[in-house]
Order: structure tokens, then sequence, then C-alpha cells
């Protein structure tokens, strides 16, 4: 129950991308010279159907291949930082680690601390507009779906930041990894889509591990300052004398970006996984109907999980403007904290440690949401540095402090082969493990330690 990490890679899949590799003689592109290769044409046929899965039209996108959303995420950064003057970086909390560190880099960062606060900055005019004239261009990032809490964000605001003036030189970059796990991202309006949407397409189909960044033609501009270069992206260069001189690629924005040799084999399992999973769930529409009804029949199940004193098992995590079941809030993601029948809390680690015992693998700790963990348990930076300074690492078994503050949560996230059965094995587990039906002293006392098995079996 960890979709959201990488979902399952169907037989189907595996065994169609074992035909290929057994029927075509993959050679490396760069070999080509003026004769495409089978390799070249398996690249562009891909390219184009991941352009089609997103509604995106290759006369206003290109496809950029990468080793994963991460990779997307910083070929972005590396194109900011070449601007002369450098740039400026302004996130929402919900950002997944890996948007979070390009906040090293620029010149300036600001992390959102709410909803109304982006929408503010949105609104901004000449006047309230933060760093404005300053000449550097700024990068606005936000995950269309929180990895932590699978709250969905609102696709408006690329588009918003556009047609604000106030907000001129100022670029999108669309973390949607979560989100297009489990729902379509449609692209087809160019002029309101993200300049850059990050992605991975193991969380959409489980192989093969190989990520895309999606660029915005109009916008493609602002990553031609990069620095670096790598075989394949240049035409020509020269080595010596006082001035050394290179001539980067111009027939598309991919051409200038793919640094060396790209992941051929790779590309052409995502070619099979395309089709294979459009022929076994009929397309992202449906997947997102699906995985939004278990998600909501998930909840309602873990809300009536009760103690034997009435006492809620569950304390779950959800965003004030998500709603279980409309797709447009809220992602096929719960996370919670579990409670004793006294009130204390149960450690996020021992919950995942039980559950792995029962066969049951679901994701545990600060789930790479950094301010977004902050936020919902209550944690200063002071409460962090100092966890961190006497010893304590994330996903760790001691992750209820001092005092019973909490340093981790449980997070399920449901995919497209998700099944009822799935749900309701959970359910049954956390009743069986974690529900104190008895609640005397005596029987309180001898529940609380949750990592001795032998006390587990007694129970």
């Amino acid at each position: 129950m960890d979709h959201g990490g990488t979902t399952l890679a169907s037989k189907t899949l595996l065994n169609s991308f074992c035909r290929e590799m057994q029927t075509k003689l993959l050679a490396n592109p760069h070999s080509d010279s003026l004769n495409p290769s089978t390799s070249t044409v398996v690249v562009a046929e891909t390219r184009h159907k991941v352009l089609q899965f997103f509604n995106a039209s290759p006369e206003h996108f290109d496809v950029v291949f990468t080793a994963n959303a991460t990779a997307a995420i910083k070929l972005v950064m590396e194109c900011f930082t070449g601007h002369e003057d450098g740039f400026d970086f302004c996130f929402h909390r919900n950002c997944h680690t890996s948007v979070v560190g390009v906040r090293e880099v620029a010149r300036h960062s600001q992390c959102f601390a709410s909803d109304d606060e982006t929408e503010h900055w949105l609104d901004a005019d000449d006047e309230t507009s933060q760093w404005n004239g300053n000449g550097r261009p700024r990068l606005f990032a936000y995950s269309a779906q929180s990895n932590m809490n699978g709250q969905r964000l609102p696709l408006t605001w690329a588009g918003r930041v556009r047609s604000n003036t106030s907000l001129a030189n100022t670029y999108t970059l669309l973390d949607s990894a979560a989100l297009v796990s489990t729902t379509p991202l449609d692209l087809s309006n160019h002029d309101t889509a993200p300049d850059f949407v990050a992605l991975s397409f193991y969380k959409i189909f489980g192989f093969p591990d190989l990520g895309a960044l999606i660029v915005r033609k109009a916008s493609a501009q602002v990553l031609d300052h990069r620095k670096y270069f790598g075989g394949g992206t240049t035409e020509m260069m020269t080595c010596f004398g006082e001035k050394p001189w290179v001539a980067r690629k111009e027939a598309s924005i991919h051409s200038r970006l793919e640094d060396g040799t790209i992941a051929i084999r790779s590309i052409l399992a995502l070619k099979c996984a395309i089709d294979t999973h459009r022929q076994l769930f009929g397309g992202m529409d449906a997947v997102s109907r699906h995985t939004s009804w278990l998600a909501q029949t998930l909840h309602d199940r873990l809300s009536q999980v009760r103690h034997g004193n009435g006492v809620p098992v569950c304390l779950m995590y959800t965003a004030p403007n998500s709603e279980y079941g409309d797709a447009y809030t809220q992602g096929a993601t719960l996370t919670f904290n579990l409670r004793k029948s006294d009130g204390s809390w149960v450690g996020a680690y021992h919950v995942g440690s039980i559950l792995r015992e029962d066969g049951i693998h679901v994701r545990t700790g600060s789930l790479c949401n950094p301010a977004g963990m902050a936020c919902v348990l209550n944690l200063t930076p002071e409460d962090i540095r100092e966890a961190y300074d006497t010893g304590f690492r994330c996903n760790q078994n001691d992750d209820v402090r001092e005092g019973g503050v909490l340093f981790g949560m449980v997070r399920v996230t449901l995919g497209a082969m998700s099944t009822l059965a799935d749900v309701e094995a959970l359910v049954r587990c956390l009743e069986s493990r974690f529900v104190e039906k008895c609640c005397d002293s005596d029987m309180r006392e001898v529940l609380s330690d949750f990592t001795s098995a032998k006390t587990m079996e007694h129970k």
C-alpha cells in the first residue's frame, strides 16, 4: 500500500517488454549519422506517446527524458542557475524534498506556509509583489498533489502567474509525480499550462525506472543559460585557445538537454507500458474514479475504528480544503497516526514494522515533505534541530519524543490495481493489532509495548 512510492508492474507489461527486447536491435542513437536506427524511431514514437498521454500537442510541448522526477527538477534548477544574476525561488509548503532543495542555489527563496498565502502572492500587484523589478527570473514551484496527505492544489495557478503582469519573468514548475500516478493531467491548453512539469513513470506504470520533464516550448528560452553540456547535446566545439567555443544543438529542446546516451531500453519499456496501461485499465479517468472510491472507503473505515473505551484509534491528517471522494481536491492518499486507549501515541516506525509482519507495506517517517510534516505535527524549526542534535534521524524507532511529540506519520497510497480486499486487509490488521478491547490498567500496560512480538501474540 505504497503505490505513491512506486506502483506494481503488471505481468502483461513485462511480457510485452521481453518480446520487444528479443525482436529489436537497439543501437546507440548517437551512432545514427543520417540514417535513423530502430532506437531513434522507438524514442521518437515514445516521446509522441508521452505527449498524447497528457493531451499535450507536440506543437507546444517537448519531452526531455530524465532518471526520475527529481532529476527533472534538478535539470530546471541547473538551467536557472546559469543566469548571470541567478534566480529567485518560491514554493508551496506541500513540496517534496526534491523541490525544496532548489532553494539552496537561489539568490532569494520563500516557502509559502498556506494556500491563502500563495493566493495572496498570486494576486499581487506592482506595489505588493515581492522582489519586483530586480531583473532576475523567478521560479515558482508547487506539487499538483501533496505526497504527504494527497491534497490536490489548483492547476490554475500556473495560468494565473502568466496572466499577472506583476509576476512577469516568473516561471512555474509543477511537480506532478504524485498526481499523475492515479489521475489524468490535461495539458491541452498551452496558454494556462505550467512551464515545466516533472514526473516519474514508475509511479504510474511500475516499470521502467524513468522520469521526464515536459517543457512548454514558449518558455524554453529560459533554459538556454545552462552552463554544462554533455555528449550528444553539442554540434561542434573547440578545446584549445584562450576562448574555447561550443555550439549546442538547436533542433529541439530535448536535443539540448538530454546529456549522454539516453536510457534506450527504458524508453522502449515505457512505450510498452503506455499501451499496456490503457489495455488493462481503460485510461486514467477510470483509474481516478477507482482509486478515489477506494480512498474514501478506507477513510470511512479507519474513522470508525475505536478502542474499547471509545477513543478513536486513527488521527488522520486531511487538508482543510480537501474531501475524500472529490478527485479535484483529494488524491488516493491517507496519512495518519495511531493512538492507544489512554490517548498516547504509537510511533509510526512501530506501526510500519508490525504491518510489515502481516505482509502489508506502507510508508512511514517524514514522507520527504519537510514543511508539510512540520505544519501538521506542529513542529517548530527549533524542535526539529533539537531532535537532530540529540541523535534522532527520520523514521527511527524513537519517533515519539519526550513529551509525546511526534516525528513521523504513516502513509497509505492506493494504485490502479488496488482492491477492496487490500483495504479490508489493512483495516483488519489495525483492528487486531492495535485496538485495545479491554481498557483496565493491567491490560493497557500489557498492550503498551508494540515492539514485542510475544506481547502482540498474547494480545
